[in-house]
């Protein structure tokens, strides 16, 4: 598993924050329908962004519970969320969720299942600590379809294949939906929602993920430090001839008990 230390959860923050994301925390939110008063539980909640949103919608007679592995992207959400009484958070891992069973009106996990070793684990966990009824949203990232221009497509290639490398589950979305089925849950939906970056923005999800991409694969020894040099400068050069573009698709799934 990919270590989020402060450095990685200060990067998270702050791609998270950009318009392409909030858009997909938005289209998440709506999905969830929660009301106010209502139990939600955010199973690897990161910095706390979601989370903040799911608290405001069910308000101070509700519960908001946040766990995450990450005692850095802890820090961060507590920050976030220490105005909210509503809001606790847990050091935790998803395949044993220190919840009893039918706990939540609803569950949110997002971008957390590529990460787990035991995923049959994790999602019968989920389904274990929603109430009779209870909603959930997942929302995976299909990165075998990421698409870069770049002079070098080859070794664009390398460097978006080591999340293969990195991953426990990498490109989750294809398989997903059949487990959800097979563990009982209904009202099965899938949306996509694509993260597009037709031309550079610092401000962009893509731009604040390049530098991450190419560390990776540096650390799985898929490049080496001239070739991730190279990559970035290659890069850097299409953005001077206004020649950006990146795309990749993030699946929604949502589902009831």
């Amino acid at each position: 598993m990919e270590k989020y230390d402060k450095k990685a959860a200060a990067l998270v923050d702050r791609s998270y924050q950009t318009p392409e994301i909030v858009n997909q925390r938005l289209r998440t939110l709506n999905a969830m329908a929660l009301c106010r008063g209502e139990s939600v539980l955010d199973a690897g909640c990161g910095t706390g962004l979601l989370l903040e949103q799911e608290a405001l919608a069910v308000g101070k007679a509700g519960r908001a519970e946040g766990v995450d592995f990450s005692e850095d992207m802890l820090e961060r959400a507590g920050a976030r969320c220490a105005d909210m009484p509503q809001v606790r958070l847990q050091q935790g891992n998803i395949e044993t969720l220190p919840f009893e069973d039918a706990s939540f009106d609803a569950a949110s996990c997002t971008q957390t299942l590529l990460y787990v070793d035991q995923l049959d684990q994790a999602l019968r966990e989920l389904h274990r600590v929603l109430k009779p009824g209870g909603r959930i949203a997942l929302l995976e990232t299909d990165w075998s379809g990421a698409i870069l221009n770049s002079h070098d497509q080859a070794l664009t290639q390398r460097i978006f294949g080591a999340w293969d490398i990195a991953l426990a589950n990498p490109n989750l979305p294809k398989r997903l939906r059949p487990l959800l089925r097979g563990l009982g849950f209904a009202a099965l939906r899938v949306e996509a929602i694509p993260i597009l970056n037709s031309s550079y923005s610092e401000n962009s999800f893509s731009a604040n993920m390049l530098e991450n991409y190419a560390a990776v694969a540096r650390r799985r020894n898929i490049i080496s430090r001239a070739e991730s040099d190279e990559w970035l400068a290659g890069i850097d050069g299409l953005i001077e001839q206004d020649a950006y573009f990146f795309c990749v698709n993030r699946f929604l799934f949502t589902a009831v008990k």
